[in-house]
């Protein structure tokens, strides 16, 4: 151990990671400021504390959002680096988690004074220290069985559906991509009911941000629904874990998302015409108007489902809707059912039920 690089840390550590307010953290700083030799430990305890994290269950893309929310751009750039750096040496995690540590900026974080620095790293090590054990890391899912050019063509078309200024093409364009993701998930369940030992379901955490989360997570389940998944909302760090089989999340992913996008667009238009008849809108109006989209696409995307349970593929549909809902009570035993409040603006709901009746998403085509 050297003389000063360790102690130096040490004390920085005891000193601001461990107490509160703004006093220790200047004293920590001041201390790490003072000793540049003390900057490759730094670093290597940072890298320490994204594996403790992973050890508790977080991935790179829940800890960014996170950082994202309760600090600065600064600190989601340091915390960027270090989740890089680190990887270089973990082991493989699957191909969602190297998606995640991909898509981190690679930028490195702007040095300022050597106080400014200090102060922004044991910022980011204080929330990294007390980020609690989450209740499971989602199971890594497999590679589809099909090829990915289904994939590219759903995200094409909801692309397309995003971009346009045309209510009816979004319509048409949103129907065709689920179109195509309903006939994706029937080949993975008829290929995986072909194979002596089917996979099991997989996991994956996807951003339910706020404002207007509640809404979000509502349209969030009803996706994962109507996708034989099951979502489970966790409020206070802004993701819910669906839980699936493989070409099921995928589908998820993408209608949540491009629904999601789907419905801003349309809140804002909704707003303008608000405001051009002389009546303001306020929180309450978005509020009502992404709780009634939520609500109304779940109803639409629910009789669909069940108008195409057609008894030739009821069996397997069967078998793989008790093995999604086996492993979400094994990974959360304890769930409590949440109830949207603040949905009091009467123009917001009919909007928002007007849009998802706009966006809403065509049946599951039938089994050849």
């Amino acid at each position: 151990m050297s003389s000063s690089t360790p102690p130096t840390v040490d004390r920085a550590f005891r000193t601001a990671l461990y107490e509160t307010g703004d006093t220790a953290l200047d004293t920590g700083a001041s201390l790490l400021a003072a000793d540049p030799s003390a900057d490759a430990e730094l670093e290597r305890r940072g890298e320490e504390f994204v594996a403790a994290a992973w050890r508790r269950g977080w991935q790179p893309a829940d800890v960014v959002r996170l950082v994202r929310r309760d600090l600065d751009e600064a600190h989601v750039r340091l915390l960027a680096s270090l989740i890089r750096a680190h990887a270089r040496q973990d082991r493989p995690r699957g191909r969602r988690w190297a998606a995640q540590v991909e898509e981190l900026t690679a930028e490195a974080p702007p040095r300022t004074d050597r106080f400014s620095h200090a102060t922004t790293v044991l910022e980011l090590y204080r929330l990294l220290l007390r980020l609690p054990a989450l209740d499971q890391e989602p199971p890594r899912g497999r590679h589809p069985h099909s090829d990915s050019r289904t994939l590219t063509r759903i995200r094409a078309l909801l692309a397309k559906a995003e971009a346009t200024g045309y209510p009816e093409e979004a319509e048409a364009l949103t129907a065709k991509a689920q179109e195509l993701m309903a006939r994706h998930s029937v080949d993975e369940a008829l290929l995986d009911a072909r194979a002596p030992a089917p996979d099991a379901p997989g996991a994956c955490r996807i951003g339910v941000e706020p404002p207007y989360e509640q809404a979000k997570a509502v349209l969030l389940d009803a996706v994962a629904d109507a996708n034989h998944c099951r979502a489970v909302w966790n409020e206070p760090f802004c993701f819910s874990t669906v839980v699936g089989f493989e070409a099921d999340l995928e589908a998820v992913e993408l209608l949540y998302t491009s629904l999601l996008v789907q419905a801003q667009t349309a809140m804002t238009r909704a707003e303008a015409a608000q405001r051009a008849a002389g009546r303001k809108r306020t929180k309450t109006f978005r509020q009502s108007f992404l709780a009634a989209y939520a609500h109304r696409i779940g109803t639409r995307l629910t009789t669909a489902a069940e108008t195409q349970r057609t008894d030739d593929l009821l069996p397997v549909l069967a078998t793989r809707d008790l093995a999604v809902t086996a492993a979400t009570d094994r990974m959360f035993p304890q769930t409590v059912t949440t109830r949207l409040r603040g949905i009091t603006d009467e123009a917001g709901w009919t909007e928002g039920a007007e849009a998802a009746d706009r966006a809403r998403v065509n049946s599951r085509p039938r089994l050849p």
